[in-house]
């Protein structure tokens, strides 16, 4: 049977008091939202490319809280770290020079990641590799980075649920949901920035989907929407209900056609991921 599970793209926020928390739980919140949510995505160990001889991975200690935290049944949808999935460092300006990171695709520091997260056992859902659009200098093209990232993920350990979020829109082709079938890897898809529709993009290649899809709702506008809630994310400001109309059909369409989802809802999609949540479940 196919299941559904939405949640938010992380936990954390002091303005979810009277939405999700009741204010009496101190500064970790995650019990009490596992209380009304099945799955949660975990951005904070995304960001560990620090510099060339720094990394900086999860420390166990967290991971078994976290753990101790959710029931059973819960299920963690996690950023892979950048260190692994960045071709080269940040640049501070589009004057500096390229420099390239000597970690990507790194299987040794996946491994590690995998090590330290071990705590959350069969609470760890999907893993998901998150790259940046890959420009000509990047990578250059969708052939070499198919190549490279298949045999990655062929060398990696079994027994995961991997997923794939691309942010080159002329990747998403036939071909590009034939090498994840092919290589056993999930599609992830993101709605918002610069990407096409996701129901458009699933209309399209949907009957290539098997088994699993991540969808994660974000908005076109970060730093509009920052300004607009003041990062206080507790109501709607953009509300997008023709959109949400649409994403609930897919939704039940993937269902229907035995492909599990998850849904991963964040503040910056319309300025409050539970509110959002609450019109999506209305939706469905």
């Amino acid at each position: 049977m196919p299941e559904l599970r939405i949640g938010t793209c992380s936990w954390k926020y002091e303005s979810w008091k009277g939405i999700v928390y009741s204010g009496t739980s101190g500064g970790n919140f995650l019990s009490e939202y596992a209380e009304k949510f099945d799955t949660v995505e975990v951005d904070q160990w995304f960001w560990s490319l620090h510099a060339a001889e720094r990394v900086s991975l999860p420390d166990p200690a967290v991971v078994l809280d976290y753990a101790d935290s959710v029931p059973s049944d819960f299920r963690f949808s996690i950023k892979v770290p950048n260190s692994v999935t960045l071709t080269h460092f940040f640049r501070k300006t589009k004057s500096d020079l390229l420099v390239p990171n000597p970690h990507f695709l790194s299987k040794i520091i996946f491994r590690d990641f995998l090590k330290r997260i071990e705590p959350l056992g069969k609470k760890t859902g999907p893993l998901i590799f998150q790259f940046e659009y890959l420009n000509k200098l990047k990578m250059p093209s969708q052939k070499a980075f198919q190549e490279a990232f298949g045999k990655f993920i062929r060398e990696c350990p079994k027994g995961f649920q991997y997923g794939l979020e691309i942010r080159n829109p002329n990747y998403l082709t036939g071909d590009f949901f034939s090498f994840l079938d092919e290589i056993g890897v999930h599609p992830v898809f993101l709605q918002g920035y610069y990407m096409p529709p996701v129901f458009d993009v699933i209309e399209k290649y949907g009957e290539q989907l098997r088994d699993l899809a991540v969808i994660r709702l974000h908005g076109p506008d970060r730093k509009g929407i920052e300004e607009r809630t003041g990062k206080s994310w507790d109501r709607i400001v953009d509300p997008k209900d023709g959109e949400l109309e649409r994403i609930a059909g897919m939704v039940n369409g993937l269902l229907a056609r035995d492909v599990s989802v998850y849904l991963n809802v964040n503040n910056h999609y319309e300025g409050s991921a539970p509110l959002t949540i609450e019109r999506i479940r209305r939706l469905l």
